[in-house]
């Protein structure tokens, strides 16, 4: 039963893994064995990457403005450098969150989100699946949203973006899960990080009252389900979007 989730050896990139969610994934993957690297938009990637890996194990830090395409392949590249060529686990997890009321949502913003959550997704897949393709295995775990199914508020671009990152996810599943790789989603429900910033406090309450776990999420709290769709334990999940919510998407 230990082998179906034992990852050890494995290689993995983490995007937006110098903070939040992705920091939370990114130290779950390599305390479980896994050699990772930590993608990030500044140089707290390195800060990251050595806190995570300490002492003197295997965890990296490569910087990448997932704002601008052509930057991704080059990030890309040199986490396969530290990586020996290969990889077995990409989470796509890099975002940013933009608050506007809907009427006045600048076109600038959405399309800056729409780049950052769900362009640099695609890119970071198909760079990735093209390596797991030629050697007929690979776990790729999207970090989608609990507004992949609701619209939320104030929040277009981003409600937008994790709706396309479910349907993203079926489609790569469609073509590659008879070629050996699983495309999986995780939709998170509301987590304590910086995410939330700007929500006033009469909305946060609404948001508790609606959890039947009766609080926020943490960036830990998704780490079991990353490990099981990225151990031999999900061979057979393709498609599927994962809640870990506390219960937000059962009320």
């Amino acid at each position: 039963m230990n082998d179906l989730f034992d990852i050890r050896g494995k290689k993995a990139i983490v995007t937006g893994g110098s903070r939040g969610i992705g920091r939370g994934i990114a130290k779950g993957l390599h305390d479980a064995g896994v050699e990772v690297v930590v993608m990030g938009t500044n140089e707290k990637v390195f800060a990251a990457a050595e806190e995570i890996g300490a002492p003197g194990t295997k965890a990296y830090g490569v910087i990448c403005d997932f704002d601008k395409t052509p930057d991704i392949e080059g990030a890309f590249q040199k986490a396969m450098f530290f990586l020996g060529e290969d990889i077995d686990i990409l989470v796509n997890n890099a975002g940013t969150q933009i608050r506007h009321k809907c009427e006045e949502f600048p076109l600038e913003d959405w399309e800056k989100v729409l780049r950052i959550n769900l362009t640099s997704a695609f890119a970071m897949s198909q760079l990735a699946g093209r390596i797991m393709l030629k050697k007929g295995c690979g776990k790729i775990i999207n970090i989608a949203s609990v507004v992949s199914f609701s619209g939320g508020y104030t929040v277009p671009a981003y409600a937008a973006s994790k709706g396309g990152m479910a349907q993203m996810t079926k489609t790569f599943c469609n073509e590659w899960a008879g070629r050996g790789v699983n495309v999986n989603a995780i939709a998170p429900g509301y987590i304590d990080t910086d995410n939330l910033i700007g929500l006033n406090e009469t909305r946060m309450r609404q948001i508790l009252d609606r959890i039947p776990a009766g609080r926020l999420g943490k960036p830990e709290d998704l780490v079991g389900m990353v490990i099981y769709l990225a151990s031999k334990a999900s061979d057979y999940v393709h498609g599927s979007v994962q809640l870990v919510d506390g219960g937000w998407m059962a009320r």
